[in-house]
C-alpha cells in the first residue's frame, strides 16, 4: 500500500520533483566523476614525479570532497524541505481522513527512496560517462599517451558516492520524520492561505542602503584594482567585508528603489499588469535579499574560479617557457670558501659528459637600487634591486643558446628582466631617458627595451633585473651566486636530467653536509615543465570540482526560492484571473519575474567577476602572459546551459503550478 501510494504521489507530482530529481542527479555526477580518476590505470602509469602528483591530487581531492558533501548535503535538505512545503496541504488531508503521522512518514520514507534510488541511479550512469571524459581531458592536459587508457568503471568511486549520499539521504528521512511530528492539521490545511505581508519601508531608508552600497562596492574595486596581491595587505580583509556588506546592501536596497521609481512613473506603473510585476519582484527580492546576497557571492567565486582556471593554467605554463632557457642549470649561492659552482661540483665529484656544452656565469654584488639608478622616486621600483654580470660572461651564455655576441663600449650596459611589474616601468623610462647613473658613474642603456628572460633555468622568477656590464667595472666585486648553464646535444635527455635531479636531491637530503658547502640547487628544463605542468593542472582540476558544485547549488537555490513561493502569491493571481487577464498575460508576468530574479544575482556576480579577474590577470601577467578568451568563452557556455536549464523548469514549473490552482 505504501509502495503504491508512493509511487502515484511522485508519478502525480513529477513536474514538482524535476528541480529535486536534476539536482541530485548532477550532484551525484559529478562527485562520482570527480572521486573515480584514482581508477584510470592511464593517469598512474605516466613518468614517476606525475604519477606521485596525481597520488597527491586524490587525496587532495577527497579533502574536498568532505566540503562538497556539507554544501551538497545542505542542498537537498533545503531542496526536501521545498518539497515538504509544497505538500503540505495534501499531508493535511491524510491527517482528516485518519492517517496517523507514523503512516504519513512511512510514505514520505518510501517516497524518499524511490526518488533518491531513481536519482543515484541515474546519476551514476552520467557520471561513469563523464568521468570517462574527465580522465580523457586530464591525459590531454598532462601530455600525456592515450594508449593506457580503458573505459573503466570506479567500483571504489561508486562505494564512496553511495555512502556519501546514503549518509544525505538518510538525514533527509529524518528531517522528515521530525517535521512531520511538529505538524498539525490546521496548519497543513491552511498553509496555501497564508501570504506574507508587504510592507513599504520609508524611501530614505532604502535610498540611504543604495548609496552605502555603492560606496561598499565601489572601495572594494578601486582597493583590489590597486594593490598587489602577492604582498598580502592588512587591507585585504577590510575590503573582503566591504564587498559582502555592499553586496548585502544592494539587494536590500533594491526592491525598494525599484518600486519607488517605477510607482512614481505612472505612466509605466499602471500599463498592463506592469503594478503586479512590481510588487511581485519587491515581494521576492525583499523577503530574500539575504539568499540572493549569497548566491550572487557563490557565483562570483564560481566565475572566477572557472574564468581564470584554464587561463591560469595557459599563462602560467607559458610562463615556465622563459623560466628555463637552458637543458639543466646548477646555482651555487656563494660563501666566504666558496664562490664558483665548478670547485662545488669538482667537491661533490660531479662528472660532466661530453655530449653537453657549458657555460658559466657569475653574479656580482653590490645590488643596486633602481632608485638610485634611473634617479626617481617612483613605487614602482621600491622593493626591487638589479645585481650584475659581465659582460664576457654574458656572451657565453648566448653563445650558448646559439644567440649573437654584444658589443659594450665602456659607458654602456644592457638591462635584462623577466619580471613584468618591472619590465614596464623600465621601458617607461628607457622610453623618456635611455642614461642610468651606477655607483655616481653615467651610463647608456644600448637595449631600447628591456631583454627578457631568466639566466638560469629556476622554478620561478628571479632575474628582478640584471644589469650587463663591462668586464673592468666590476674587478674587485664579490661573487654573490655562480651559475653553470648546461645544454644537450644528444637526445640522451633522461640519463643527463637523472644527474641535475641528483644534485638537488643529495644537498636537501643532507649528503652533502660534511662537505661544508653553501647552499647549491640544480634544475633540469624537462623538470621544471613537468612541474608547472603539474601543478597547474591540479588546480585547474580543483577550479572545475569546486565550480561545478557551486554553480548548480546556486541555481538549485535559485530555483527552489522562486517555487517556495509560489502558494504566497496565488490569491493574486487569482484575483488577476477574477479581472480579466488572460493566460498568456499571466504567463508573461512569471516570465518576466523568474528572469529578473534569476538575472539579478548574475549581473551583479558578472561585475564583481569583471574586478576579480582584472586583478588576478594583473597579478599572473607578472610573470607571464594569461588569456582568458578560451576560458571565458568555455565558462560562458557551461553558465549558459545550466542557466538556460534551471530558468526554463523552473519557469514552466511556476506557470503549472499557478495553472492548476487558479
Amino acid at each position: 500500500m505504501y509502495f503504491k501510494l508512493a509511487y502515484d504521489n511522485i508519478k502525480k507530482s513529477y513536474k514538482d520533483y524535476t528541480i529535486y530529481f536534476l539536482t541530485l542527479i548532477l550532484a551525484v555526477c559529478i562527485f562520482y566523476s570527480f572521486n573515480s580518476i584514482d581508477s584510470q590505470k592511464a593517469l598512474f602509469d605516466m613518468e614517476s614525479p606525475t604519477a606521485n602528483y596525481m597520488d597527491k591530487l586524490i587525496e587532495t581531492i577527497s579533502a574536498i570532497s568532505m566540503f562538497v558533501s556539507v554544501v551538497l548535503g545542505s542542498l537537498i535538505l533545503y531542496a526536501n524541505n521545498f518539497l515538504i512545503k509544497k505538500r503540505k496541504k495534501e499531508l493535511g488531508i491524510y491527517m482528516t481522513l485518519g492517517m496517523g503521522k507514523r503512516k504519513i512518514s512511512r510514505i514520505l520514507v518510501t517516497e524518499t527512496f524511490m526518488v533518491e534510488g531513481i536519482s543515484l541511479i541515474t546519476g551514476l550512469i552520467l557520471g561513469i560517462v563523464t568521468s570517462q571524459v574527465l580522465s580523457t581531458f586530464i591525459l590531454k592536459l598532462f601530455d600525456d599517451s592515450m594508449d593506457g587508457y580503458r573505459f573503466i568503471v570506479s567500483i571504489s568511486a561508486i562505494g564512496k558516492t553511495i555512502l556519501c549520499f546514503g549518509i544525505m539521504f538518510l538525514l533527509v528521512i529524518i528531517f522528515n520524520i521530525f517535521v512531520i511530528s511538529k505538524y498539525k492539521i490546521i496548519d497543513l490545511l491552511a498553509a496555501d492561505k497564508r501570504n506574507e505581508n508587504m510592507k513599504f519601508k520609508n524611501p530614505f531608508i532604502y535610498l540611504t542602503s543604495f548609496i552605502l552600497s555603492v560606496a561598499s562596492l565601489t572601495f572594494t574595486y578601486k582597493t583590489f584594482l590597486g594593490m598587489n596581491l602577492y604582498l598580502w595587505d592588512s587591507i585585504i580583509i577590510p575590503a573582503l567585508v566591504f564587498l559582502i556588506v555592499g553586496t548585502v546592501l544592494f539587494f536590500f536596497s533594491l526592491s525598494g528603489i525599484i518600486l519607488y521609481i517605477v510607482s512614481n512613473n505612472r505612466k509605466a506603473y499602471f500599463k498592463g499588469v506592469n503594478i503586479f510585476i512590481v510588487k511581485q519582484i519587491y515581494s521576492k527580492i525583499n523577503t530574500n535579499f539575504i539568499s540572493m546576497s549569497v548566491i550572487c557571492l557563490m557565483l562570483f567565486i564560481t566565475i572566477l574560479a572557472l574564468t581564470t582556471g584554464i587561463g591560469l593554467k595557459k599563462g602560467y605554463e607559458a610562463g615556465f617557457v622563459k623560466l628555463a632557457p637552458f637543458d639543466a642549470s646548477v646555482i651555487l649561492y656563494t660563501n666566504d670558501e666558496i664562490n664558483n659552482v665548478e670547485d662545488a661540483l669538482n667537491k661533490i665529484n660531479f662528472k660532466k659528459y661530453g655530449n653537453e656544452k657549458y657555460a658559466i656565469y657569475n653574479e656580482y654584488v653590490p645590488i643596486i637600487d633602481f632608485r638610485d639608478l634611473f634617479g626617481t622616486e617612483d613605487k614602482a621600483f621600491e622593493m626591487f634591486g638589479g645585481s650584475f654580470v659581465k659582460i664576457s660572461e654574458y656572451n657565453e651564455i648566448l653563445k650558448l643558446k646559439g644567440e649573437k655576441e654584444v658589443n659594450l663600449n665602456k659607458d654602456e650596459v644592457l638591462i635584462l628582466s623577466n619580471l613584468n611589474k618591472l619590465v614596464g616601468p623600465i621601458n617607461a623610462k628607457l622610453k623618456s631617458s635611455n642614461k642610468v647613473k651606477i655607483k655616481g658613474e653615467e651610463f647608456t642603456v644600448k637595449n631600447q627595451e628591456v631583454i627578457r628572460g631568466n639566466l638560469e633555468d629556476f622554478n620561478v622568477t628571479n632575474n628582478e633585473c640584471t644589469i650587463v656590464i663591462n668586464d673592468e667595472f666590476l674587478s674587485g666585486y664579490k661573487v654573490s651566486k655562480s651559475v653553470l648553464n648546461v645544454m644537450y646535444t644528444d637526445e640522451n635527455r633522461e640519463e643527463n636530467n637523472k644527474k641535475y635531479d641528483k644534485i638537488q636531491k643529495n644537498y636537501r637530503s643532507g649528503e652533502y653536509e660534511s662537505l661544508n658547502l653553501p647552499i647549491i640547487d640544480a634544475y633540469s628544463k624537462d623538470d621544471i615543465y613537468s612541474m608547472a605542468k603539474r601543478s597547474s593542472t591540479g588546480a585547474l582540476f580543483i577550479r572545475l570540482y569546486l565550480g561545478a558544485v557551486l554553480l548548480i547549488t546556486s541555481m538549485a537555490i535559485l530555483s527552489l526560492k522562486q517555487l517556495s513561493e509560489v502558494s504566497d502569491s496565488m490569491e493574486r493571481y487569482r484575483a488577476l484571473k477574477r479581472i480579466g487577464v488572460n493566460k498568456n498575460m499571466i504567463n508573461k508576468t512569471i516570465f518576466i519575474q523568474t528572469l529578473i530574479y534569476f538575472s539579478l544575482p548574475m549581473i551583479l556576480a558578472l561585475i564583481h567577476s569583471i574586478v576579480g579577474i582584472t586583478v588576478v590577470n594583473k597579478e599572473i601577467n607578472s610573470y607571464g602572459q594569461m588569456n582568458i578568451r578560451f576560458s571565458t568563452l568555455i565558462t560562458a557556455l557551461i553558465f549558459l546551459v545550466v542557466y538556460i536549464a534551471y530558468f526554463y523548469i523552473t519557469y514552466t514549473s511556476y506557470r503549472d503550478i499557478v495553472k492548476n490552482n487558479i
